[in-house]
């Protein structure tokens, strides 16, 4: 039997496994192989300037398809461009979703799509009723082209009237715009972007492409179909996320300007608080002052935003807002007395309720547990334990500066808490712990005191 016949029965063997599998399933599986297939060619020692260890390699490629940003040595220096070119990939295939391609793919040849991608969709992004499937994939992959394209023409003019170089500053400038938009926070320079800390032009930059990013693909969705007619107002999960988003991000920038010494009183203390602020939560990980030398109260407070990330179905990760919202309704109609749970006096459906309350659990368990575990196999601070495992789950980037210097089992744990970060902490426990039930078995009904 010729090769070729050898590949098509292999494909055909893995669509049959792909639809007996579930959708969350076929996520973690599918981002795993994309993992894997990083991971291979980052080891291939053609793509490196320096000699790179097996963990480093799957560290990396982990964090690009993640969109993490968290980085166990220099990319710059490690890599050649080839090395850079498989990250950017890795980073803009994480970012959107590979799913979401191969769907677009479907839509731009044959015009359909199939009821085995709509359930895919349906588990990768938690979409309103309001929004059909084919135009937010549309919408997903021309934005996010167009948004990247212009950060790549406005980097180019930002790197060269620093005065680099046009060939490198072309590179430089679409690495780091796609590195923005997808809130990946993967950077060619060793400081990320703290020798441009006073830039406003890099930082307005890079905050226009990260909050494009985390607000997510249903506002952008939301927003055109306002614009074109199609909706006579913008859905509530969108007044939502834009509201918690301002609030949040005013209330950091706030925070960080008047407690924080390593900012107040140098030059743009004011664009230096948003941009920490921000950088915390889009989840994008570029930071224009040194983490490491921020004080407690601030690094708690960032570990809060990163904790809570900003919007669904975008390119930030965390436990997103309309999660906070929802946690925040069942509080408030607790303490008032109220039967029916709702905020702003609008009815929340109990599945997307139940949704949200299972994931902050989930999330703050996940959070615990591998801050524990870390406790033991590294020798640092609690604050900064908890901040790097907030930073991974939540696929941000940021970090006190103990990333280099983590165990072979602490990077293992960070490696694991990246991936589910980017797959979803409710996706993955549906993954791994889904069996079906026994419809024999008898319910018994009985009370719980709590």
């Amino acid at each position: 039997m010729n090769n070729k016949g050898l590949f098509t029965r292999f494909l055909n063997w893995y669509k049959r496994v792909q639809i007996s599998q579930s959708p969350q399933m076929n996520l973690v599986w599918g981002f795993f192989l994309y993992t894997l297939i990083g991971f291979l060619l980052l080891s291939i020692p053609w793509f490196h300037r320096e000699s790179i260890g097996f963990l480093d390699n799957l560290f990396t490629s982990t964090s690009a398809v993640s969109t993490t940003g968290l980085v166990t040595i220099s990319v710059y220096d490690s890599y050649n461009i080839f090395g850079q070119l498989i990250i950017l990939a890795l980073i803009q295939f994480g970012g959107i979703g590979y799913m979401t391609l191969t769907t677009y793919y479907l839509l731009f040849t044959t015009q359909r799509i199939t009821r085995w991608h709509h359930k895919l969709i349906g588990a990768e992004f938690t979409l309103p009723r309001t929004i059909r499937i084919r135009d937010f994939i549309r919408s997903v992959v021309i934005f996010t082209l167009v948004m990247e394209l212009l950060g790549a023409i406005a980097f180019y003019l930002a790197f060269k009237d620093v005065g680099m170089e046009s060939l490198k500053a072309l590179w430089f400038s679409i690495f780091h715009s796609v590195s923005a938009f997808c809130t990946a926070g993967f950077g060619l320079f060793n400081d990320s972007f703290e020798s441009y800390s006073s830039n406003a032009a890099m930082n307005t930059i890079i905050s226009v492409l990260a909050i494009a990013g985390s607000l997510g693909f249903i506002v952008i969705t939301d927003l055109w179909y306002r614009l074109r007619g199609r909706s006579k107002e913008l859905s509530f999960t969108t007044k939502i996320v834009t509201l918690g988003f301002v609030l949040l991000l005013g209330l950091g920038t706030l925070l960080f300007y008047y407690t924080e010494p390593s900012i107040r009183g140098t030059e743009a203390a004011w664009a230096k608080s948003f941009f920490q602020a921000m950088t915390a939560m889009t989840t994008v990980g570029f930071n224009s002052i040194s983490t490491g030398g921020l004080s407690l109260s601030a690094l708690l407070f960032v570990t809060f935003l990163m904790y809570i990330g900003a919007s669904p179905s975008g390119t930030a990760g965390g436990m997103k807002i309309t999660t906070l919202t929802a946690m925040i309704s069942v509080l408030k109609s607790r303490l008032f007395g109220q039967k029916r749970i709702t905020f702003f006096n609008r009815l929340i459906p109990f599945e997307r309720l139940y949704v949200a309350t299972s994931t902050f659990i989930l999330y703050t368990s996940i959070i615990f547990l591998f801050t524990f575990l870390m406790s033991f196999t590294e020798d640092f601070a609690f604050q900064q334990i908890l901040f790097e495992v907030a930073s991974s789950l939540g696929t941000v980037g940021l970090s006190t500066g103990i990333t280099g210097d983590l165990s072979k089992v602490g990077k293992l744990l960070i490696i694991v808490l990246m991936f589910i970060g980017r797959v979803g902490v409710l996706t993955f426990g549906f993954a791994l712990l889904e069996r079906k039930q026994d419809e024999d078995q008898p319910e018994i009904k009985d009370d719980l005191a709590v």
